[in-house]
């Protein structure tokens, strides 16, 4: 079984060489890395090329970036990676002899954060909901077998929940693959605006979600709430 990491950006300049060099092991043991560029405009593209199988560069929209990586890749197992998260040592081993030693055809890893206080307890509870509804987000890193993720439909074309709306359909096909073992996302985003005020956002954004509210309205509102 062959794995293929598929890694969206957009404008990750300053952290995308240590990013992709923490894969680097992975490499040399034959895992495929692919780098999906939606327009980035700083030079991700030129740094990505020396750590990396592919640079694969399509329209902005991380469910189209990610789509197209998937249909770019050689492997049978496809792993979603957000450029801001690190997988934990031996993923891929874990991932592959997962698979292959279960009924499983998809799965997703705990998280963490690489900070502490309430975002432990985020963490927490992003991994216990996960466990308990069967649903996972992209900074859980996806991975499904290459054939259960065409018979899903690979992700909707939409503008936000992209990884939960994959994830309702992967759980039609089979219960996920939930390994203990935490991949580290970056608090980035919930430093820069604000930890409980991010939260509150999230909880409000998947409960409309979930209501049938509009994805591309959704994201709107992400992006206006993300403003200083």
């Amino acid at each position: 079984m062959k794995l293929s990491i598929v890694i969206p950006v957009l404008d990750e300049a300053a952290g995308i060489e240590s990013a992709l060099q923490a894969l680097s092991t992975y490499r040399t043991r034959g895992v495929e890395v692919i780098v999906v560029d939606g327009g980035s405009r700083d030079g991700t593209v030129a740094l990505s090329r020396p750590f990396v199988d592919q640079v694969v560069s399509t329209p902005r929209g991380r469910a189209v970036q990610m789509n197209a990586g998937a249909a770019a890749a050689r492997g049978n197992i496809l792993l979603f990676l957000h450029a801001d998260t690190r997988l934990p040592d031996d993923a891929d081993r874990m991932v592959i002899d997962g698979l292959a030693c279960s009924s499983r055809v998809w799965g997703r890893f705990d998280v963490r954060f690489d900070s502490g206080g309430l975002m432990r307890f985020v963490a927490k509870m992003m991994n216990l909901r996960s466990r308990l509804t069967g649903i996972a987000t992209g900074d859980q890193a996806i991975f499904v077998t290459r054939t259960t993720f065409a018979a899903a439909g690979g992700f909707p074309p939409i503008a936000l929940m992209e990884d939960v709306a994959l994830s309702a359909r992967l759980k039609r096909i089979g219960r996920p693959l939930s390994l203990r073992a935490r991949v580290t996302t970056s608090a980035r985003r919930w430093r820069g605006h604000g930890t409980l005020r991010t939260l509150l956002l999230m909880w409000r954004l998947r409960l409309s979600y979930f209501l049938g509210a509009d994805p591309t309205k959704l994201a709107q509102s992400y992006g206006d709430a993300a403003e200083p």
